[in-house]
C-alpha cells in the first residue's frame, strides 16, 4: 500500500510483511531542501505505522552533489530513522561505481560516529534485500550488524 508519494520519493508499504520500501531520491543540489522535507516526511510514517524494516533502494539514484553534501542527507536520514522502532534497513546497491564509493564513505562515517541504532546491510539485488529482511534475527537484536563484502 502506498502510505506516501511526492516527486522525490514513494512509501510503500507492506503490512504482512511489515516492509517499508522506498527508491532513494536523486541527489542534486537544488532538491537538498526538499529530501531533507521528504524524509521527515518518511520518519513520520515510519512512526505512525511502526516499521520495524526499511529498504532503501539505490539502484537508480544518481548523486551531483558533493560528498558533503552527500554525507550531511545520509546523516539527516540515518538520525531521522534512529528515532524510530526500526530494527533492519537492506540498501540495494546501485550499479555506479561512483554512486556506492559515496555510500560506502557514508556508511563508513556513520558506522564511526555510531550513528547506527539499527541493522544494516546492503544487496547487490532487491531479492536478496527482501529475503534478509523477512529472516528473523538469529542473533537477536543486534545493535550493529556486521558489514556487507561491499562495504
Amino acid at each position: 500500500m502506498i502510505l506516501f508519494e511526492n516527486s522525490i520519493v514513494k512509501l510503500d508499504y507492506d503490512p504482512a510483511t511489515d516492509i517499508l520500501e522506498v527508491a532513494y531520491p536523486d541527489l542534486h543540489g537544488y532538491l537538498l531542501p526538499e529530501i531533507k522535507h521528504t524524509i521527515s516526511i518518511m520518519v513520520d510514517y515510519i512512526r505512525n505505522y511502526d516499521v520495524k524494516k526499511l529498504l532503501l533502494d539505490s539502484s537508480k539514484t544518481e548523486i551531483s552533489v558533493s560528498a558533503a553534501e552527500s554525507k550531511e542527507v545520509t546523516s539527516f536520514l540515518a538520525a531521522g530513522i534512529g528515532i524510530t522502532r526500526v530494527e533492519k534497513v537492506a540498501r540495494v546497491q546501485s550499479s555506479s561505481e561512483a554512486v556506492e564509493q559515496t555510500a560506502e564513505g557514508n556508511i563508513r562515517h556513520l558506522r564511526q560516529a555510531q550513528q547506527l541504532p539499527f541493522e544494516l546491510q546492503n544487496f547487490v539485488s532487491k531479492p536478496e534485500a527482501v529475503a534478509w529482511l523477512r529472516a528473523t534475527s538469529l542473533a537477536g537484536d543486534s545493535f550493529f550488524a556486521s558489514a556487507s563484502s561491499k562495504v
